[in-house]
């Protein structure tokens, strides 16, 4: 009784492949934006991708770079001392700190990470012509610049500018490849000659169209006005059915990253959202005949409990319903390449 990811597979690998260009680096972290990073890592070889782009040093596959070395691995995270990392001429760092710069073993495959607005990680652009910088150079094998830009406010015309400038102030100390983040593909001859694009959610979630998740409906009863239901024993605000339905906190259901809320819009839903909260319900991300409907409690472990009021026919026990979730926090049962 799973939660499924179905994905329409020509539709996906269509996108997949208007998209990719050789210049594109995919990325594959996280939970691998739903589909798991297996899989990714498998489509960006059908692609034709040399160098995939994993999160953390957890997420390097390294039974497959053991067997394979068929592809270079770019750890976005940035190298640290303590960590533990795989040891493979295929594994390529980020190098975010002058420290570590001098601390990172001679001969290591190294992007130095310059630091951008988004104010994360990276070497100021005051310090690329230090000395333990210069010094480095020469000392590690430099892949190229690393730069990271944020989303939201600004614009892609403003991480082009930003990136623009620290590419000529980069370029100017060391020649090498520019590495970016969120830069319009079509635009990167803007940046430089020789310049990749890390893709993740454009790639693998820019056709939503190809995907739809399905929740299994385990279970229906029907409830009066009043009745009290579920864990919490709550009171059904009328006559209806309860649903018990596949997806709970265990596979991400119910559970939000916090709001951007960066316009007023978004601040005015994020407002409304709380104070229903504050009054104890909650709409859920579950759909029955083309409208959500409010959780009767919160999310369980691995189901859901949702109240559908008397004035709509239920579904039978067997029968899929339709749920909007986010794919990056997600994790599916199961995920069905239709």
């Amino acid at each position: 009784m799973p939660l499924v990811l179905h994905v329409d597979s020509d539709r996906w690998r269509d996108h997949l492949r208007a998209t990719w260009n050789p210049d594109i680096v995919p990325v594959a972290k996280g939970n691998g934006y739903g589909f798991g990073n297996h899989r990714l890592f498998a489509e960006s070889r059908a692609l034709g991708a040399k160098t995939i782009a994993v999160g953390t040093y957890f997420e390097v596959p390294a039974t497959e770079l053991n067997s394979s070395g068929r592809e270079d691995v770019v750890v976005l995270s940035p190298w640290r001392p303590f960590l533990e990392m795989p040891k493979s001429q295929n594994v390529i760092h980020t190098v975010s700190r002058l420290a570590d710069l001098v601390s990172i073993p001679a001969g290591s495959r190294v992007l130095i990470e310059v630091m951008t607005s988004m104010r994360r990680h990276g070497i100021g652009a005051r310090e690329l012509r230090h000395t333990m910088l210069l010094n480095a150079l020469d000392r590690i094998r430099f892949e190229g610049w690393s730069l990271h830009f944020p989303m939201g406010a600004g614009g892609t015309s403003a991480n082009l500018r930003e990136a623009q400038q620290l590419a000529k102030a980069a370029l100017d100390v060391r020649k090498s490849t520019l590495w970016v983040s969120h830069v319009p593909a079509q635009k990167l001859a803007d940046i430089g000659e020789n310049v990749k694009l890390r893709m993740g959610t454009a790639l693998w979630l820019g056709d939503r169209g190809a995907l739809s998740v399905k929740a299994t409906v385990l279970d229906v009863h029907s409830v009066r006005r009043g009745e009290r239901v579920g864990y919490r024993q709550r009171r059904v605000t009328g006559d209806g059915h309860i649903l018990v339905v596949s997806g709970g906190t265990a596979n991400g259901v119910g559970l939000e990253a916090p709001t951007a809320a960066a316009t007023v819009r978004q601040r005015a839903i994020a407002m409304a959202k709380g104070g229903l909260d504050a009054a104890g319900m909650a709409l859920s991300p579950f759909s029955i005949e083309g409208k959500q409907r409010w959780f009767a409690e919160p999310p369980h472990m691995q189901a859901s409990m949702l109240f559908l009021p008397a004035t709509v026919a239920p579904p039978a026990v067997g029968d899929e319903v339709d749920l909007d979730v986010r794919h990056t926090t997600t994790t599916f049962d199961k995920v069905s390449m239709d």
